[in-house]
Formats: structure tokens, sequence, C-alpha cells
């Protein structure tokens, strides 16, 4: 693989403001790509999440990195905001689009933990599925023609778990991110003749900048998180999913990974790339590990 295999490409990153958004995002910059970057939280205004990134922010470290961003503040709810950010792609990029990366979530102020469904607010519970699922599905209808019509192209469903994971543990993020899976293995069945590659793809233990603040650490000083939690030794940089994406997108074989679910810690041992520390974090082993025999050593696993 070259240094900048994707000079020339146009890619589209929703939810890219922040997280496996922005690391994808930037990763897809540092390969050569023009980037649209989009999400809910601008330098002009914060989203619910009332968190401080902005995708113009992103869009920057895009270009830094050595592709071109792009920021178009886009709520994917919206039917109207993702039908002109489609047409904007269109006319700005002559119909050229390459990639899509459905990054969407926003739903952590809306998942509620350790109740069963019937004790759970049925509006929040369906609330998170508009915003993490009925979001992808907008976007793939308005988006996916551009790629059929140069019939070559990768989807990326990114989200949370393998499709042979069991219960997530709380009814309606459970729902969310199994949907995700499916509607990434539907859209392969649809995009197949078309010559269209669609994948779902998880992550390990994200280290996010939320996932940091919660932690009261810096990716800096991240390691000292695990004393409140020893699974965030096995935790990896947004850097680490950007890779992925980027290794199918060079793959000229992408193909043969359509309608499957992947993960992080396996593409990187069949692509041969890091994490940003030099490291390959094997989330799934390690868990997996832990689960069958206890007292996994992380670092027989990075």
């Amino acid at each position: 693989m070259t240094d900048r295999p994707l000079t020339g490409q146009v890619a589209l990153v929703s939810g890219a403001t922040r997280g496996g958004g922005r690391g994808t995002a930037v990763q897809l910059g540092a390969a050569g790509a023009t980037v649209y970057v989009t999400g809910r939280s601008t330098a002009a205004a914060r989203s619910p999440m009332n968190r401080p990134e902005t995708i113009e922010e992103t869009a920057e470290l895009v270009t830094a990195a050595g592709g071109h961003g792009i920021a178009v503040p886009t709520d994917h709810l919206d039917i109207a905001q993702v039908a002109e950010l489609t047409a904007r792609i269109d006319r700005e990029q002559g119909g050229r689009l390459d990639i899509l990366v459905n990054n969407v979530w926003g739903g952590d102020p809306l998942t509620v933990w350790d109740k069963p469904l019937w004790e759970q607010p049925l509006d929040t519970g369906l609330s998170l599925q508009r915003q993490a699922v009925h979001t992808h599905i907008i976007t793939s209808w308005h988006v996916l023609p551009l790629l059929v019509a140069r019939r070559r192209g990768l989807v990326v469903e990114v989200t949370d778990g393998t499709a042979d994971q069991g219960y997530r543990g709380t009814f309606f993020y459970d729902l969310a991110k199994s949907s995700v899976i499916r509607t990434a293995q539907a859209q392969a069945g649809d995009l197949r003749p078309y010559g269209v590659t669609a994948v779902a793809l998880t992550p390990g233990f994200l280290r996010s900048e939320a996932m940091l603040d919660h932690f009261g650490v810096t990716e800096d000083t991240w390691r000292d998180g695990i004393a409140k939690d020893p699974y965030f030794a096995m935790s990896e940089t947004p850097v680490y999913l950007g890779r992925t994406v980027v290794a199918l997108a060079a793959d000229p074989q992408v193909s043969r990974w359509t309608g499957q679910s992947l993960a992080t810690w396996g593409l990187a041992k069949e692509y041969g790339f890091t994490d940003a520390d030099g490291s390959r974090p094997d989330w799934g082993g390690y868990y997996g590990a832990s689960l069958r025999e206890g007292g996994a050593v992380p670092e027989d696993y990075r």
C-alpha cells in the first residue's frame, strides 16, 4: 500500500465531529482523500451532546493530515438537509463519491442501563432508534445512487460489536447496534450487482474524547484510567478505526468482505496496520480470553 492510496477519492463521513468519526475522517485525509465531514456540533452552536468538538475542527485536521476536509453541518434525521448534502457532493465532485462511512450515533444520553425493556422510557428508546438507525437509512437512501452510478465504492456501517455477539446489556442500545449490522448486510445484498461493497465495522474499547473525559485522563495519561476499569488497558484510539477504513478502501479485492460484520482487531492482523502507538490491540481476543479463563494479560493482546 502506498502512503496516499486514496488520492483523488471522495469520502463522506457522517457523525465526524469527534471519536471514531473524526479519527476515520482524518485517516482518510492522510491517505489523500477529499472528505466531507458532517455533524450537528459546529463553531456556531453545540448539539444536544453538548461537547466542545466541532465539524470545522475535524475538517481542519483532515486538511492538515494531507487531504481536503469539507465541513457540512447536517442533522441526518432531517431529510431535507441530507438531500442538500448529497446534491452538494454531486455538484462539487462531478457526481463522484467513493466511500460512505455511516457513523452517526449520538445515543449516549438516550441509553438507559441496568433496567429491562419495560422499565425504560419508551419515548427515549424510540428516539435512540431514530438517532442511531434511521439516520443511517436516510443517509444511505440519498447517497447510495452516487456510488451505484459509478458501479464502485465502499459503504461502512460503524457499530458496536459483531454479528455473533450476545446481548449488549440493555434493550434499545442492543437493538440499535444490531440493526446497524443488519443494515450493512441488507445494503450489501442490494449493492452487490452494482459493484459496491457494504460492511459493518466495530472498534474495540474506543478511547474517544468523551471516554477520556469519563476516566478523567488525557491521551498522554490514559493508562491512569486502568485503575478505574481494567478493561481500559485494551482500549484503542480513533486512529485504529480510521486505519481500518483506509485499509478496506484501498483494497482492490474489498468485495470479498461485502455483507460481513468486521472488527478493527481482525482487520489489523489481515492488513498489517497498527494503532497510533504502534501496538495492535486485539480487543476481541482479550475479552474472549477474559471470559473463558479470567486473568488475561493485556500486554499479550496488544
